[in-house]
């Protein structure tokens, strides 16, 4: 089972066609969106390939937890901001919370950054990086999802086979 954590960036719109890659590769997918990320998500359609509801917020203390347990996190698109607040241990999602308690579980983790050059030369940004990558994170180079041109596909081949090499070598 794979947690699939999704930000708001363009990519979102469009990642079916990440999940149907990931099915085609043998894994279920749970995914788990920012709050932003299920107003630019057709909900329907990833619930109904993933036979999972699109979790998005917090459990109350006396509901069930819906969550599958995980063999492994994949965070794509990961925007400038989620990845800030992870850095930081900022839990205010349930995106956040996942991908908090990920960092202490053993279990692969491979992201894809999608942000604007100028939001990846902050100068946080590198340092959170660098302490995630710490932590275990893998990520793709920051602009393997982009398209060489603007009616391409988004390559989620790319995280796709960064979650492949993790899962083989943890």
């Amino acid at each position: 089972m794979l947690y699939l954590v999704v930000c708001a960036a363009p990519p979102c719109q469009h990642i079916t066609g990440l999940v149907d890659l990931l099915q085609d590769a043998g894994w279920g997918v749970q995914v788990i969106a920012t709050p932003t990320a299920t107003t630019w998500m057709r909900i329907d359609e990833v619930e109904q390939r993933t036979n999972h509801p699109v979790l998005h917020r917090q459990r109350h203390p006396d509901e069930p937890s819906l969550l599958p347990r995980a063999d492994a996190i994949m965070i794509a698109p990961a925007t400038f901001n989620t990845i800030n607040k992870w850095a930081a241990g900022i839990n205010d999602s349930l995106a956040l919370g996942v991908l908090n308690e990920s960092l202490g579980a053993e279990l692969p983790i491979v992201a894809s950054i999608y942000a604007k050059p100028v939001l990846t030369s902050h100068p946080a940004f590198a340092t959170h990086l660098q302490l995630l990558r710490e932590a275990g994170v893998r990520f793709t180079d920051i602009e393997a999802l982009r398209p060489s041109q603007p009616d391409e596909p988004f390559r989620w081949h790319a995280v796709a086979n960064l979650l492949a090499d993790a899962s083989t070598s943890s």
